[in-house]
């Protein structure tokens, strides 16, 4: 998550020097709260998910996972942490109302899914093997 905390000033300064969107500040607002919300969601019950199935939610150290979760929000999204980060990069973006500033969740999108999500998944099916890889099979990786 420390990719996210990164990407937000990143945004907000490329907001500064390219176009904005003339959205009434209220609606930007509004739209981006909705999108939070619904971010922050997907990041509780993912890491209340993990709390209780006692298992890490440390992304660095996925060799540590003790229990595979597929229930609750995890049977509609095998990483709702990372959804819910996504999400909220989103809504930061849509509040600042600079369509540029979505190159800030687009690259979290793809660096996630290449240098985070990937290795896990790997990680993940060495250790939980054919459960693992009929979870991948059903449950899609972002929504």
């Amino acid at each position: 998550m420390l990719l996210a905390a990164l990407l937000v000033p990143a945004m907000w300064c490329l907001s500064r020097y390219v176009p904005r969107l003339e959205i009434p500040g209220a609606v930007r607002t509004a739209a981006a709260l909705l999108i939070c919300v619904a971010g922050g969601t997907f990041i509780t019950l993912g890491v209340l998910a993990f709390r209780r199935f006692r298992t890490t939610v440390d992304p660095t150290r996925p060799g540590r996972t003790t229990s595979f979760v597929s229930s609750g929000v995890y049977r509609v999204t095998r990483n709702p942490m990372y959804l819910g980060a996504l999400m909220l990069l989103v809504a930061w973006a849509v509040f600042l109302a600079a369509p540029w500033a979505l190159s800030g969740p687009a690259f979290f999108y793809l660096y996630m899914n290449r240098f985070q999500i990937e290795p896990e998944e790997r990680i993940l099916a060495g250790l939980f093997g054919e459960e693992y890889s009929s979870y991948m099979a059903r449950v899609r990786r972002w929504l």
